[in-house]
């Protein structure tokens, strides 16, 4: 066993048996390095990666290949979701270099942990026109003893590009974008045929969709918006990216058509898509987003009340194996007739849509006898539980939970599914106990600690000298800052700071610190739990994890950075505002702020988001398709935004105002039985002539209250 043996990481685990000595990201790596004075070989993949299996069985597995990567390199191994700060780095360094960019991420560094060298996967001989793995490990060590000069002035160089582009990433401009031009440009990207932007790979543009959402209202007369939303989501829904047995949608298709998917199953993407769905309000959109929080729940939830990384894509070592059917498969699960059926319904055929044969299930048309096509559906997802099932990646990732809160919240509400309420405070109270640490206390030594050739900070306490909440869902907020309304600035001071730790596993928190997607991605959970229970205990953890990210992550342009201040020092400050498969930092925390802004009134939050959403200006407008939720924010601040709360007695009555104010788009609702100061939303609100009303402002601007159901605008 190498040095990975103790890691948090699942992913760091499947290698501790590699004949290759491997190590983490750590001071001691770069220090062994320089006593050695060799490169040091960094390998960046993730626990579901198909092609990370690949490299490693290939090349990692092999004692031949692992000496030479012992003898003449220091080789360090990072799960990219644990370590988003490392992976941004060296991903922005890649891509510069090589023209693109993926995992396994192969990057070779100098000893102050500049590049000198990129790649993805490497195959263990010569083939498709790229060299073996040896080869290239050979022609580095050679390079490094014999040119070392040359090395040196392209590390130089990409530093410097890495410093441009964090630099670039700030340019600040109106927050106020041109709608109607980005509808545009994605309209000259849509697929009008096969829904989605783009050609293949294609990838759930969660974000993109919900701007859409949002600025059909905006934007009702032009019917481009609802057409490439309506297309789209059938068309992800009906493919086979989406899992028509058991639920949840894979990471991407990698053909134009959705038909056949990359296997892995995200927390990420599905967290989005069920809220997505769920947002929808049609026929279509309940039933995916109820299959898929089922699934969510069901194969990714925790013991402790957390949700899993991810399924792996592979079964026995082959892509797919899990899930793929062949119409003899269905004939021996269903029988002859159910089984015929079945291959016609979900275009199941001899040839096969996938490999060898084998198909993945569409739906692309469902049939009239639903009763039917559910029974087939369960004897199938009976029958698939008995086969040998991908590998789980249980970490807890802390954005990832947040999405699945939010997600969750929306499906729960407006599905009228209290479990899915219930997991999602399980969640949070999952986050808050062991991802939430510190008050007035000094930030963990993951925050600090930093390789001396990289520029550290001293060290600060040890993660165990830390205080910790234990409050749980819903429990006491006595470790928090007493902040009455109007004085909840007080949350932001130093002394008052509530640090995230990015994961855990088993119920126990690693080290590593949270980034800003993480401030962002949970305090939007727990402002989507305060409006889902009205528990003032949710705002006041969001806004105590706001005010961390507002004292540490800003830059002097209003935007942010991806980690804090106090933070490991890379070759350059991540700094990315661009949406991949999930919110960016920065567009994550706008969110948040905005949300916060509408529940306690303070403009300091709406200020922080405007500044933040003028400095992603650029790309909202350029590149719209990956500003999908920077252009939902925007969107939603130009509206107001819509700021609803419902009072009066429970019931029909107050039940009907609140399902009205939870369709809009971009809404914050919350309910109460009478007025209430802890959420400065309810503060006033009483019930009128002791009938539910609901209180609607835009805009700084509040209406009269209404009582009826189709006054509510």
């Amino acid at each position: 066993m190498n040095r990975l043996g103790a890691a948090t990481s699942p992913y760091l685990q499947q290698h501790k048996d590699n004949p290759v000595d491997w190590w983490e990201w750590s001071p001691e790596a770069f220090a062994e390095a320089r006593e050695r004075d060799v490169p040091v070989l960094l390998s960046v993949g993730y626990a579901a990666c198909h092609w990370c299996h690949v490299m490693a069985h290939e090349s990692f597995e092999d004692e031949t290949t692992a000496a030479y990567m012992n003898e003449h390199f220091v080789n360090i191994k990072v799960d990219r979701e644990e370590r988003p700060d490392v992976d941004a780095v060296y991903m922005a360094a890649t891509t510069a270099m090589t023209g693109s960019g993926g995992w396994p991420m192969t990057v070779v560094l100098d000893h102050d942990g500049n590049p000198f060298f990129a790649g993805t996967y490497f195959p263990d001989m010569p083939r498709h026109g790229q060299p073996a793995f040896t080869q290239v490990l050979q022609a580095l060590s050679e390079a490094w003893t014999q040119r070392r000069s040359e090395i040196g002035a392209v590390a130089e160089n990409v530093r410097q590009h890495l410093a441009n582009i964090s630099g670039a990433a700030g340019a600040a401009g109106d927050w106020q974008v041109d709608v109607d031009a980005a509808v545009e440009t994605l309209a000259g990207e849509f697929d009008p045929m096969a829904g989605g932007f783009g050609g293949a790979p294609k990838f759930p543009p969660s974000m993109v969709l919900e701007f859409l959402r949002r600025a059909a209202g905006a934007l009702g007369a032009d019917s481009r918006v609802s057409h490439m939303l309506s297309r789209t989501v059938a068309a992800m829904a009906g493919g086979g990216i989406y899992d028509q047995v058991g639920g949840g949608f894979a990471r991407y298709a990698v053909d134009r058509g959705w038909v056949v998917p990359h296997f892995e199953k995200m927390l990420y993407d599905n967290a989005q898509l069920v809220g997505l769905y769920a947002r929808l309000g049609t026929e279509l959109g309940d039933r995916v987003a109820r299959e898929s929080a089922d699934w969510m729940i069901r194969e990714l939830g925790t013991a402790e009340g957390g949700f899993a990384s991810a399924l792996d894509a592979d079964s026995e070592g082959v892509e797919g194996k899990f899930y793929v059917w062949t119409p003899g498969e269905l004939v021996d699960v269903l029988g002859a007739e159910d089984g015929a059926w079945a291959a016609e319904v979900f275009e199941v055929t001899e040839a096969g849509t996938f490999e060898e044969g084998a198909s993945t299930l569409q739906l692309r048309h469902r049939p009239d006898d639903t009763e039917r096509l559910e029974s087939v559906k369960a004897r199938l997802l009976a029958a698939r539980a008995e086969r040998v099932r991908p590998a789980r990646d249980d970490k807890v990732v802390a954005a990832w939970n947040g999405l699945a809160i939010s997600g969750l919240v929306d499906a729960g509400l407006l599905l009228g599914e209290s479990r899915y309420l219930d997991a999602a405070l399980a969640a949070g109270g999952l986050l808050w106990d062991e991802h939430c640490v510190g008050l007035g206390t000094p930030p963990p030594t993951s925050l600090r600690s930093v390789a001396p050739s990289l520029g550290a900070p001293g060290r600060a306490s040890s993660p165990g000298d830390l205080t910790r909440s234990h409050s749980g869902s819903g429990g006491s907020t006595s470790e928090l800052p007493s902040v009455e309304p109007g004085e909840r600035q007080r949350a932001g001071v130093e002394t008052n700071t509530v640090r995230l730790l990015r994961v855990s596993r088993d119920g126990v928190a690693g080290a590593h610190a949270g980034v800003l997607e993480d401030y962002g991605c949970v305090a939007s959970g727990f402002l989507s739990l305060t409006q889902a229970t009205g528990d003032a205990t949710w705002l006041d953890r969001a806004t105590a994890l706001l005010d961390t990210a507002l004292t540490h992550f800003r830059s002097e342009d209003g935007g942010f950075y991806d980690t804090a201040d106090d933070a490991e020092a890379l070759v350059t400050r991540p700094r990315d505002p661009s949406d991949n498969a999930s919110p960016s930092g920065t567009s994550a925390m706008v969110h948040a702020l905005v949300t916060a802004h509408a529940l306690t009134g303070e403009g300091r939050y709406r200020a922080a988001a405007e500044e933040a959403l003028a400095a992603t200006s650029n790309l909202m407008t350029k590149a719209p398709r990956f500003a999908g939720w920077s252009l939902a924010a925007a969107v939603t601040l130009a509206d107001g935004p819509l700021e609803i709360a419902v009072v009066g007695p429970s019931g029909p009555d107050r039940d009907a105002l609140e399902t009205a104010a939870r369709r809009k788009p971009g809404a914050v609702v919350v309910v109460a039985d009478e007025a209430r100061d802890d959420i400065p939303l309810l503060s006033g609100r009483t019930p009128v002539g002791g009938k539910a009303a609901a209180y609607v402002c835009r805009g700084f601007v509040c209406e009269r209250p209404v009582t009826a159901v189709e006054a509510i605008s």
